[in-house]
């Protein structure tokens, strides 16, 4: 069920394997993707499901973006019938070890900047899950490498039971996504800590330790694996820490360290997703050299405080990755200058309290862009100096550039969805960048 890329990259990997395939989209499938269909001799229909034929399945893959509160979905459940992500179902056919990242922010920065290491070290590696080519592509591909990096985002997780994690990494946790899960925060967590399930004592769980939710329910979960954290306020003896600008990292007595201010990724987040990546290379016996260096040289994720241009001392930066609140806080808190902050779209049942603060310290001017503002104006009335409602792409930076002055920031850092006005964070980025290079 879906036919984008998880969906017909599922359907080869079946097809491959000897099964009979059926593809089911409630929407139109995309030109490259029909004819991919096509070539394999996939039997398929678009524009709404059978439900008869969906429903004489032994098992579904279904793609992350249907919920799974959508009638034919529970009607599956109710009958028995299997419903699971395409990472689960490639995951029986796929060889080599995984190390799995999660977390409401970070997991795309996080999975490339361990395959960045890994690369650099020489070793066999590929990167799948919630970024890239599917996993059931490349495994349908012969991909084989030593090492799998994935990205796994909770409605990934939901649909995995079997599959096991080498290596297992939850970032931080907070308030994304409640609209799919029933506006309750537990069952979110619940979710994310689905990444260790199945975990044995030789397998290695990385968690930040200044995160309360992820330390709260690690409280009242019994966790097998070696347990390795890392915290920018707490000196840890195994994992890594924070200590005078001076990153640690420790395993197993062996220790190397780095400053801060060295790492190519700026911003308090960064330090977190660095301290991950450089455990999970520590552990695998990657030379210090080679971790130091790769941590110096990595060059960032396209739509992730992604600079732009300066158009008449104006600077515009591009964070339309940041789909939820904490993803916006951590954009704010790395500027320095005057801020222009374009924010809004399809709000998830965000609580911009958390933003109240640091906005208040750093934004003159909030451009709200999406098809209903209302919530996201309210909030901040008497907060910012001026707020400017709009409802493109076009419109949004034209009111930016022309509030700017010398030495301002325009950041696009959302903190919603994009389905109200474009495809997904991607498009909106793209547009973003088109629009403020034609300035």
């Amino acid at each position: 069920m879906g036919a984008g890329e998880s969906g017909i990259g599922a359907a080869m990997l079946a097809m491959q394997n000897g099964l009979q395939v059926f593809v089911s989209d409630m929407g139109e499938i995309k030109p490259h993707f029909l004819d991919e269909l096509k070539e394999c001799g996939v039997e398929f229909e678009q524009r709404g499901h059978s439900e008869i034929k969906v429903l004489m399945a032994d098992e579904v893959v279904k793609s992350p973006g249907i919920p799974d509160d959508v009638p034919l979905i529970v009607k599956l459940k109710s009958r028995g019938i299997p419903v699971i992500s395409e990472i689960e179902f490639a995951g029986r056919y796929a060889k080599g070890k995984t190390i799995c990242v999660t977390g409401s922010n970070g997991k795309t920065t996080t999975t490339m900047l361990i395959h960045h290491i890994l690369t650099e070290a020489g070793l066999n590696v590929g990167m799948a899950g919630n970024v890239g080519v599917s996993f059931a592509r490349q495994v349908a591909q012969g991909v084989e490498p030593e090492w799998w990096v994935l990205e796994l985002s909770s409605f990934q997780l939901d649909g995995m039971f079997s599959f096991k994690a080498d290596i297992a990494i939850i970032l931080n946790i907070t308030p994304d996504h409640l609209d799919r899960y029933g506006h309750e925060m537990q069952n979110y967590i619940n979710s994310k800590f689905r990444v260790v399930q199945n975990m044995a004592e030789g397998d290695k769980f990385l968690y930040c330790a200044d995160d309360k939710n992820v330390v709260a329910e690690m409280e009242e979960r019994s966790i097998v694996s070696c347990k390795l954290p890392f915290s920018l306020k707490i000196r840890v003896s195994e994992g890594a820490y924070l200590e005078d600008d001076k990153i640690v990292i420790n395993y197993k007595n062996e220790s190397m360290s780095l400053f801060a201010h060295e790492l190519s990724l700026k911003g308090r987040h960064n330090i977190y997703n660095s301290m991950a990546a450089g455990i999970v290379s520590h552990v695998i016996k990657i030379r210090k050299k080679i971790i130091r260096d790769s941590l110096i040289s990595f060059k960032g994720v396209e739509h992730r405080l992604e600079k732009v241009a300066t158009v008449r001392g104006i600077k515009f930066i591009n964070d339309s990755k940041a789909t939820n609140v904490n993803s916006t806080w951590y954009a704010l808190e790395c500027m320095d200058n005057p801020v222009i902050w374009i924010a809004g779209g399809t709000d998830k049942g965000n609580d911009y309290a958390e933003l109240e603060d640091i906005v208040r310290k750093k934004v003159k001017v909030l451009i709200c862009m999406g098809r209903d503002n209302k919530k996201l104006a309210n909030y901040f009335k008497g907060i910012v100096h001026e707020i400017i409602e709009t409802s493109s792409m076009k419109d949004a930076v034209k009111s930016a550039y022309m509030v700017g002055e010398i030495n301002d920031v325009v950041l696009l850092s959302p903190a919603c969805a994009s389905f109200d006005l474009f495809n997904n964070y991607e498009h909106r980025g793209i547009l973003f960048k088109d629009t403020v290079r034609k300035l």
